[in-house]
């Protein structure tokens, strides 16, 4: 066998170990590690007496993939972004973004439901991580659903898709690992999710005006607040809206000239306004150290699938299986985009047995260099392009249409996180029923993701400035 024939046997194992339920990391840090064995163990011929060696070489590559990898600034990113997300919650500033919604668009038919999925999306532009926004609302914003007839699986699928918006509004963790992974700018990239998040959450709120108004009694409006109470609701929520700016300030100075400092600054100082925030508000020893320790449990989780997935990578390069993927992408006698449609399509099933993160990781290393491939090269012109874009635009793109299909994958069952969390969190409420609740939506990201493929500059817009 060649290295590209190992390199597919060793990616079919990892599949199988996946579907079969091992966690991503270690299915992936195993895969790797059996992979790097075989190939040099296969350029001594098989020799027995040579499996020693090959054995060793293999230990000392993957070794050097921890520290190589992970010590980059960029990472350090990721905890501080669910840092400000747990510190917000704690300092009562999500409900008060709950309240400040229900005041001003729950009069819309499903308006509670409509007030969830915008107060989701305001909690994930200072929240970098799905998950946490899914099991803050689950507490705050369930509860007053249910409280007026709302289906308690509907209730629950609104809270388990609107989290999925903080996967694209900055700043966001995934967003970071793309950037990471594909080497491209992370600023660029947290700005492109600003504009298709915000398209994401208005589909979401269509469908549920629409699914209001075909079905009376699905989502009853919530009426009877005066001007002066919605004016009154707005300064309890202003906080998340400087925290945004604070960000966005210092990190793209829209004044003109050399940025005042780093994402990773930027989320450093994000987390410390938030910080004192919630002291102003009154925030305990005990409930600090309770959003020091998720913040630190989800970090935990996410740097372990980074170092499995990235030893399954090394092993990617010695196959070459990237190389080939690109030449039999490109080969193909199709058109360009309906290739990019067919690979977001297998994105989409992927996400039924892998967590997005780990799905990002593994595909990524193989997809992007065949996707940059159809575009005509990284380095490419925007006129000579196929899809009509520079080289690094459409890296932006394709990250801003992958990430979104991380977005999807968040719901689809069986894996769904986010729906295991809403039901972790909700006792009354079963994963199966949170599953059936989610279904509309992906009608709604099945629209979200045309959009983005048929008009670019959604995505490429904002990015264009900087």
């Amino acid at each position: 066998m060649d290295t590209v024939d190992i390199g597919i046997a060793v990616t079919a194992g990892l599949l199988v170990m996946v579907v079969l339920g091992m966690r991503v990391a270690f299915a992936a840090a195993l895969a790797g590690m059996v992979g790097l064995i075989w190939i040099f163990w296969s350029k001594k011929g098989y020799d027995p007496e040579d499996f020693g060696w090959a054995l060793t070489v293999a230990v000392k590559t993957a070794g050097q993939v921890p520290h190589s990898k992970v010590a980059n600034q960029a990472l350090s990113l990721i905890p501080t972004f669910i840092l400000i997300g747990y510190l917000a919650y704690y300092a009562g500033l999500t409900r008060a973004l709950f309240e400040a919604a229900k005041r001003w668009v729950g009069w819309l038919p499903g308006g509670l439901a409509v007030s969830s999925v915008f107060a989701t999306a305001g909690f994930a532009a200072v929240s970098g991580a799905s998950v946490a926004t899914a099991a803050v609302f689950a507490r705050i914003a369930i509860p007053e659903m249910l409280k007026i007839g709302y289906d308690k699986r509907f209730a629950a699928g609104v809270v388990a898709a609107g989290g999925t918006l903080a996967s694209l509004i900055p700043p966001s963790a995934i967003l970071v690992i793309y950037a990471i992974i594909v080497e491209q700018d992370v600023g660029k990239l947290l700005l492109a999710g600003f504009i298709p998040g915000v398209v994401s959450a208005l589909i979401y709120a269509a469908l549920i005006v629409g699914l209001a108004l075909a079905l009376p009694k699905f989502g009853p409006p919530v009426r009877g607040f005066t001007w002066g109470q919605r004016f009154r609701a707005l300064p309890p929520a202003l906080p998340i809206v400087f925290v945004v700016v604070i960000i966005i300030f210092f990190v793209y100075n829209p004044f003109g000239g050399e940025a005042w400092g780093t994402p990773t600054e930027g989320g450093a100082l994000g987390a410390f306004v938030v910080f004192l925030m919630a002291l102003a508000r009154g925030m305990r020893w005990t409930e600090f150290k309770s959003a020091l320790l998720e913040t630190a449990k989800l970090s935990v989780m996410i740097f372990t699938i980074i170092w499995g997935v990235l030893i399954y990578v090394r092993f990617l390069g010695f196959a070459d299986l990237p190389g080939a993927f690109s030449d039999w992408i490109t080969g193909l006698e199709q058109s360009p985009m309906l290739t990019l449609v067919l690979i977001l399509l297998a994105y989409a099933v992927l996400g039924m047995f892998m967590d997005a993160i780990g799905m990002l990781l593994l595909t990524l290393p193989v997809v992007y260099p065949a996707v940059m491939a159809l575009n005509g090269g990284e380095f490419v012109s925007a006129a000579d392009s196929t899809f009509g874009m520079s080289g690094p635009m459409c890296a932006i793109w394709f990250g801003i249409l992958v990430v979104k299909m991380a977005e999807f994958c968040l719901i689809t069952p069986p894996i769904g996180l986010n729906c295991f969390v809403v039901a972790g969190v909700r006792d009354d409420i079963s994963v199966q029923d949170v599953f059936r609740g989610v279904t509309p939506f992906f009608v709604a990201d099945a629209i979200t993701i045309a959009v983005l493929v048929a008009v670019p500059g959604i995505v490429l817009w904002l990015p264009s400035f900087v």
